[in-house]
């Protein structure tokens, strides 16, 4: 029993790492111009089919991720240059409904352009691999989800507590008007916070890619929902709170699918959302709720 919960919690913790990354992208750019971007997963998307063509040109699978990750940075820039902020200071009503236009817009053009049909993505022989340590079974996909994802939060907190952008960053998601008198520019910073979450969505692109080993147009839309629903599970916009929330999310889906009853398993997404629900009614304002929103 408790070994099998030992590997039920791996898995989870695995699934939860990408909700993390994702959720984390969200948080940031939250946090500084009170936008939930539902075109985030289309930063994925786009950075997984960059992937898909490096590989279809021979190229190895090293060269793939690092390309990957760029072209996910540059995406979300590029996004929140051409699509956001020319409406930064409308409603926000007007941003949300930007954020959902701009991602049928990549969807559509990828289905036009690309194929509405799922393709296959070669992924490394190792990834098939797994290890048995103390009766656990780890597989090579998940020791290197769990690892990029340590990663990953590493030079995200390093950049945030220790470079001036990361101060900047860290100032504007509490006073954007105290910043902009300390000669700071909102344009780089909100850039910046666009490039940070383009790189969390450009890894997680490549985690996604590991275990699934293929690309869809729409295959953003259900993990970047995952991660707006472990924001609410945070604290929305609260940067520690997205890790944990996302987290907690793929643990807890992870042990649903593991510990429902066959006849009910199918209901697992509703079971999961009514935890969410109760959560919520016990603390609405979330795990870790809007005054350490900045803290990572």
């Amino acid at each position: 029993m408790i070994a099998g919960f030992l590997q039920q919690a791996i898995n989870g913790l695995s699934l939860g790492s990408t909700y993390a990354l994702l959720a984390l992208g969200l948080a940031i750019v939250f946090s500084i111009l009170h936008l939930v971007n539902f075109a985030h997963g289309e930063i994925l998307t786009v950075s997984a089919y960059a992937m898909l063509g490096v590989r279809n040109l021979g190229l190895p699978w090293i060269a793939s991720i690092v390309l990957g990750v760029a072209v996910a940075v540059l995406t979300a820039v590029a996004m929140e240059r051409v699509a956001f902020r020319p409406v930064r200071h409308a409603s926000p009503t007007t941003m949300l409904l930007t954020s959902f236009g701009v991602s049928i817009m990549i969807q559509a053009v990828l289905v036009i352009f690309i194929s509405p049909r799922p393709k296959a993505v070669p992924q490394p022989d190792w990834l098939a691999t797994a290890v048995t340590v103390g009766g656990l079974r780890l597989q090579s996909v998940q020791l290197l989800t769990l690892g990029a994802t340590a990663a990953a939060l590493g030079v995200l907190v390093v950049v945030m507590r220790r470079s001036l952008m990361g101060l900047a960053m860290r100032g504007a998601s509490e006073d954007f008007d105290a910043v902009r008198l300390m000669s700071i520019r909102a344009n780089r910073v909100i850039m910046s916070a666009f490039a940070m979450s383009g790189f969390l969505a450009g890894i997680a692109a490549v985690l996604l890619l590991a275990r699934s080993g293929s690309v869809t147009p729409t295959m953003g839309l259900l993990p970047v929902l995952m991660a707006f629903v472990a924001n609410v599970i945070g604290g929305i916009g609260n940067l520690t709170g997205a890790v944990v929330g996302g987290f907690v999310l793929g643990f807890v889906e992870v042990m649903l699918r593991a510990w429902l009853p066959v006849g009910v398993n199918g209901f697992t997404t509703g079971f999961l959302f009514l935890f969410v629900a109760v959560l919520l009614l016990l603390r609405p304002e979330g795990l870790f709720g809007a005054r350490t929103a900045t803290r990572v």
